[in-house]
């Protein structure tokens, strides 16, 4: 098995979130327990700055204009990226007592979708909702535990979702022009042995790159098939979070987590929370803007 190296020696509590904005080569990823927002820049020796949030991010996706667009415990809000003002937009579950926001991508169409999950994991609380580009918020899916990863398929026809405790993506029939989703199956089966399924992404290719809480890995899947092809060690056993970055898009960032482990696991660990890379033999996609 292939192992990945340190890109960014940081070690965040629940690194999470990677995005890679091609526009200015920088490279953002949040902490979530941290409050903060990491970047980093591979053209300056990897100099990474750090900004507080103020609040525990979930997601973060980037504007088709300027700035970005928060999923955040207290809900939906537009991101100053230069000065960290937060201009709450709207939150959909101001009425659910211990939620918060956590994994989010924008869609083809320029829509923010975003799951939420129980603060302590508790299963089947979680809904997952899509942040139209006129600012309101749909309700997509509910009864989920833990709403973490999502893809759409390179055709548009499909979208892709991980509910961490049941260790299973799933697959729907997805339409780009209205975002609805129908069809569910289960494309993807976690083995019992290699950890959680967390966060996700797709490669030029159509196949899903996927990181393993408490496995210690990456992997590289078929959804059409259920197979795996691909693994890649990380020298941190929770990993998170994987995007494809770089002039090329043939880096994959992955993002790891620290916290919950012991003195004596980060000392096994001792770059647990950092930011890792990894270069496969495949190039990546461009993440989608938000449009509103």
């Amino acid at each position: 098995m292939k192992t990945a190296s340190v890109a960014a020696d940081v070690r965040t509590l629940l690194g999470e979130g990677p995005v890679w904005d091609p526009r200015s080569s920088l490279l953002y990823w949040i902490d979530i327990e941290g409050q903060a927002l990491y970047s980093l820049d591979p053209s300056r020796e990897g100099q990474v700055n750090k900004m507080s949030l103020g609040q525990r991010p979930g997601a973060l996706v980037l504007r088709e204009t300027d700035g970005a667009v928060l999923a955040a415990e207290n809900g939906f809000f537009f991101l100053d990226m230069s000065s960290g003002k937060l201009e709450e937009i709207t939150n959909p579950e101001e009425h659910v007592a211990n939620n918060r926001f956590n994994d989010g991508k924008a869609d083809p169409a320029g829509r923010f979708w975003a799951g939420t999950m129980e603060e302590e994991g508790k299963k089947h609380q979680g809904s997952l909702y899509c942040l139209n580009t006129d600012m309101t918020a749909q309700r997509k899916l509910q009864n989920l535990s833990i709403s973490n990863g999502l893809a759409w398929s390179r055709d548009n026809k499909y979208f892709y979702l991980i509910d961490t405790p049941e260790s299973k993506v799933f697959q729907f029939h997805y339409q780009l022009d209205t975002g609805s989703i129908s069809e569910k199956r289960t494309a993807i089966t976690f083995p019992e042995d290699a950890g959680s399924p967390d966060g996700m992404t797709i490669d030029e290719e159509g196949m899903l790159w996927i990181a393993h809480f408490g496995g210690g890995r990456i992997s590289r899947w078929n959804p059409d098939s259920g197979q795996m092809l691909e693994e890649v060690s990380i020298p941190a056993p929770n990993v998170t979070s994987c995007v494809f970055g770089g002039e090329n898009l043939n880096t994959l960032y992955i993002t790891t987590a620290s916290i919950g482990m012991s003195d004596e696991e980060l000392e096994k660990f001792p770059k647990a929370g950092s930011l890792f890379q990894y270069e496969p033999s495949v190039a990546g996609t461009v993440l989608n803007y938000f449009k509103g």
